[in-house]
Parts: structure tokens; sequence; C-alpha cells
């Protein structure tokens, strides 16, 4: 019986449970432990007729996934989604064997994706740069790994080229658009969109920033933005007709206004 280390990393298992004159089991993992434990796992197979081994999952790229949060993706802001979104890809490559999974078999899914076949009935394709998004987030889980010493082989990723995007043009408000703008927040049945809608216009927040307002982060002309994507707090100055415009009340000043936008 013997394990070995293969030039792209990976590492193989090459054993005779029944002996040299028996079968010869070959098979590929991502970590050496993974390789000696399949190698333990079938001497004592043959030795028990008995004794069975599920190893379905014992490197499944699910697994891999889970580690990534465990040790680095919980502490990020965006962690619970990032996580959300891993899976969502697992799944669409069908949560292969990570020592089966390459650029090749990514390739052909991405394919498949921009096509459309695992969207929702009457939903468009996903647009190039959601497909780039979710090539890089599943390239740093190999990354970050191989940072903590949780994977030894190569990025499965790396040299696959992401799509070339097209910038897209930025539209300004000008004063009357500003007005119209306003004019039909402030006819919406939601009351809280006309008040959101200000703070992002004199602050240049982000939408989740602006809604997601306590009390506690609006002070006499200036407004302290927390939990911001760059995870450091954000204070802003604002017109004092701003602030007394905005609602005094503890908690949460708005409701989720979003969907009326």
């Amino acid at each position: 019986m013997a394990v070995s280390k293969l030039p792209n990393g990976k590492w193989l298992c090459q054993c005779f449970p029944d002996g040299r004159n028996g079968v010869r089991i070959r098979k590929r993992f991502a970590t050496k432990g993974e390789a000696l434990a399949y190698e333990r796992q079938q001497m004592f197979k043959s030795q028990d007729d008995d004794f069975e081994v599920d190893d379905s999952n014992a490197s499944k790229l699910s697994n891999l996934i889970n580690r990534w949060y465990d040790m680095h993706g919980k502490t990020l802001n965006s962690g619970n989604g990032r996580k959300s979104k891993l899976d969502s890809i697992c799944d669409r490559l069908g949560d292969p064997l990570v020592s089966d999974f390459d650029k090749n078999m990514f390739a052909q899914s991405r394919e498949h994706r921009l096509k459309g076949k695992w969207n929702a009935k009457g939903k468009a394709a996903p647009k190039q740069a959601t497909v780039n998004r979710e090539q890089s987030y599943l390239h740093t889980v190999f990354a970050e790994l191989k940072k903590l010493g949780e994977w030894n082989g190569d990025n499965p990723l790396d040299g696959v080229r992401q799509f070339k995007e097209s910038e897209q043009e930025l539209a300004f408000l000008y004063q009357d658009d500003i007005k119209r703008l306003l004019f039909a927040c402030d006819n919406s049945l939601n009351k809280d969109l006309g008040h959101v809608v200000r703070v992002c216009l004199a602050t240049g927040a982000r939408w989740g920033e602006a809604q997601n307002l306590t009390q506690s982060q609006v002070m006499p002309y200036k407004v302290t933005f927390i939990q911001t994507k760059s995870s450091k707090n954000r204070t802003v100055p604002i017109s004092k007709a701003l602030y007394d415009l905005l609602p005094k009340r503890r908690g949460a000043l708005f409701s989720n206004c979003y969907d009326a936008f």
C-alpha cells in the first residue's frame, strides 16, 4: 500500500487490500490525511468483511466550503450571504469530490449558467459580471484555506480567465430630476421612502446603510454609518433641514422600503 503526491498537488492512494495478486485500488484525494485515512479503511475492510465505510463525503467540495466558513467566512460582514452563494455554486456543480474538481468542470458549469440552465422560470440568465463574482468567491475558498494550512494542493481555478465586463455609463441627477424623484417618493404608500432617499442623496450612503439607521446613529446635523462595507464607521454631516425632517423614535428609524422604490 502506498500514498504518493501527484504533480498537481493532489494525493494518490494506490493499494492492494487482498495482496499483490488481488485487485488494485487507486483513488485521488485533496489532502494527504484523506488519502492515508482511505488507505487504513481499505486495510481494515479487507481484514473484516463486516466492516463498512461510508467515505462519500470525505472530500466533497461542500466540506471545503464549510471549513472555509468556519475558519474565515463567518468573520466577514457578508459572510452568511457569501456562504449561501457558495452553497448554490456547489449545488450547480453537483457537489463533486474535491479531487475531481478542476477548471474544466467549472468552465462547463459557467457556460451552462450563462445560458440560464438553472434560472427560475421567467428570470433572465445572469450577467457575465455575476459569473465572474462567483468564480472569485470559489477561488478565494481555496486561496484562504491554503493560507491557513488547510489546503496543500494547487488552486483548481488558477489560470481561468474571467470574462471582460463592459463598463456601464454613470448617470447623474440634475436638480429637476431630484425634484421629480422626491415628489414620487413622498407620494409613495411607504412613508419612509422619501426619508431614506434623502439620506442617500445627502450622504452618498448605500441603500442598506440609510435604511437601517437607528436613533443612536443620528445626532444633531450628522449621521454615523456602522457595519459598512469597509467595516469602518463613517460619520457624515447633514443639514439642519434634513435632521429636523427625520423621525425621532427609538430603535430603527425606517421600515423596509426598497420594494417601494
